[in-house]
């Protein structure tokens, strides 16, 4: 059994067995109208050591290019815009000029200023990992409360925490909130493969990844679909690789990032998402 699957595994029977359920004050709803209500567990924090494996679920597959192209047009476009992005995950949100409005790229864009100079937060955090490696002030935000009412969506993964050990990259991704069958290893693939990337652009290895969730929920529509799932066959994690010709950050395509050995189970199809 891979991580990725224990790990979702066992958050998935904690929820169920153990959570809150969320009846009240319902925001998202479904296509009909009704609440669509949830099970939750608070402060969920799953560690991904990166140097062992590469924690893509085997239950059912990740699309794994897709994560990457959204992961990219995030942190290496820094774009808003869906116009931009090769899948539809994101039309839900945008408006008639395909805009997420002043939401995740747009965030990271904007250019602060340092004592080294004019950045913007992912430049940033390559110049720290290049020349302070061993800093403890290398963080990004996207929750950019002055510019919210201007965003479709509220940041869900708003943080990334760096930390370099014996030469080993670190990182801690805090999300407010995650639904475990739609998004969970969706979110989980793209920041390892970034980590991945953010290493090897900055001379570094890959150390741990750790993803802690505020509010890791269970969507009630979604139940019988994740008994279902965390019931099946599991199969050994891929072997991950990141093309050797990729030296700078804003050299990595989508082609860059590749998996040998992916083996997983059916696809989970018609999952209902909440609005």
């Amino acid at each position: 059994m891979s991580i990725a699957d224990n790990i979702f595994i066992e958050n998935c029977r904690d929820i169920l067995d153990n959570g809150y359920k969320v009846t009240t004050d319902i925001r998202a709803k479904w296509d009909d109208g009704s609440d669509a209500c949830t099970i939750k567990k608070f402060c969920v924090v799953n560690r991904y050591n990166l140097a062992e494996e590469f924690p893509i679920m085997t239950l059912r597959p990740t699309n794994f290019k897709a994560t990457i192209d959204e992961m990219l047009w995030i942190w290496q476009k820094r774009s808003n815009n869906v116009n931009d992005l090769n899948s539809k995950i994101w039309d839900a949100w945008a408006d008639e000029s395909g805009t997420i409005g002043k939401a995740y790229g747009y965030q990271l864009a904007q250019e602060h200023i340092y004592k080294e100079g004019k950045f913007n937060q992912v430049d940033r955090l390559i110049y720290d990992l290049k020349h302070n490696p061993y800093s403890r002030r290398m963080i990004t935000n996207i929750y950019n409360h002055a510019d919210l009412h201007e965003m479709n969506l509220y940041p869900c993964a708003y943080s990334l925490t760096c930390n370099v050990v014996d030469g080993r990259l670190n990182a801690i991704l805090n999300q407010r909130s995650q639904d475990m069958l739609v998004a969970n290893n969706w979110n989980v693939v793209q920041y390892s493969a970034l980590v991945h990337l953010l290493a090897r652009v900055s001379g570094l290895e890959v150390g741990e990844f750790v993803h802690v969730i505020a509010d890791a929920h269970i969507y009630d529509k979604h139940i019988p679909i994740v008994e279902e799932l965390i019931s099946r066959k599991t199969y050994d994690a891929p072997k991950f690789i990141l093309n050797d010709d990729v030296r700078d950050f804003y050299d990595a395509t989508v082609d860059s990032f590749v998996l040998e050995g992916y083996n997983h189970g059916e696809k989970v199809v018609r999952i209902p998402v909440a609005v």
